[in-house]
């Protein structure tokens, strides 16, 4: 049974959505505060977080991202507000796998959690074509272990983080549209989710070292999608 951690201050929210999610099967873990999420995400070991943005006056989801990522590369959605632009590039930039604007259905939140499950799940169980080394340019990535290199370093990435290079690899040296890349990485075709592509691109740009203002590796092309390219 998956495991998700809730994290959020609103008690009447998380009881609701750890209803909703014991309902569809999954069992859930249940804080209010940062400190007590990164400890439960220690002992508990879930599957995935549900993280809202709002955490009161003393933190944010935000400050739990950060500190998360320095240890761990758990899959998180974030609860972000309808309106505001900016918490979703910031939570995407900080490390979030995809985001759920308020207000939202239950039922959306859940297939949001079980599409970024699967696609763990299908890194994990692999095949043989995913076990392959893909070489492209100076990257090399290894599904067997999830490793990537680029000019010899290794590269933390995220599930996401992983899952769009490899993609952009192996379809390096064209334009990737968009909505293709939404659709092959996160597993929705949500129409409005081009800030997932450039908050996760913002982060690979920045663990490749390839300035986001002159980008050499992965070149936004505007109105179509992103194009890796190794050769100049």
């Amino acid at each position: 049974m998956p495991k998700v951690l809730i994290l959020d201050d609103d008690y009447d929210l998380v009881d609701l959505l750890s209803f909703a999610l014991r309902r569809a099967g999954f069992e859930t873990v249940s804080c209010r505060e940062p400190k007590a999420a990164l400890k439960s995400i220690e002992s508990q070991a879930p599957d995935i977080a549900v993280v809202d943005v709002n955490l009161g006056a003393d933190s944010d989801g935000f400050d739990f991202l950060h500190s998360l990522r320095r240890v761990s590369n758990l899959p998180v959605i974030m609860l972000t507000g309808r309106d505001s632009e900016d918490d979703k590039v910031h939570g995407l930039e900080a490390g979030a796998d995809d985001y759920v604007a308020k207000p939202f259905s239950h039922r959306e939140l859940i297939a949001r959690v079980r599409a970024l499950l699967r696609r763990a799940g299908s890194e994990e169980s692999g095949g043989a074509a995913q076990d392959a080394p893909l070489v492209v340019g100076d990257l090399e990535l290894t599904p067997a272990d999830h490793s990537v290199l680029y000019m010899g370093r290794r590269l933390s990435l995220t599930l996401t983080e992983y899952r769009l290079l490899r993609y952009l690899m192996l379809h390096s040296e064209r334009v990737v549209p968009t909505i293709e890349i939404v659709k092959q990485v996160w597993g929705h075709e949500d129409p409005r989710a081009a800030e997932l592509v450039r908050g996760v691109v913002h982060r690979l740009r920045r663990k490749l070292g390839d300035d986001p203002v002159s980008s050499r590796l992965l070149r936004t092309v505007h109105g179509l999608g992103i194009m890796l390219k190794m050769s100049d």
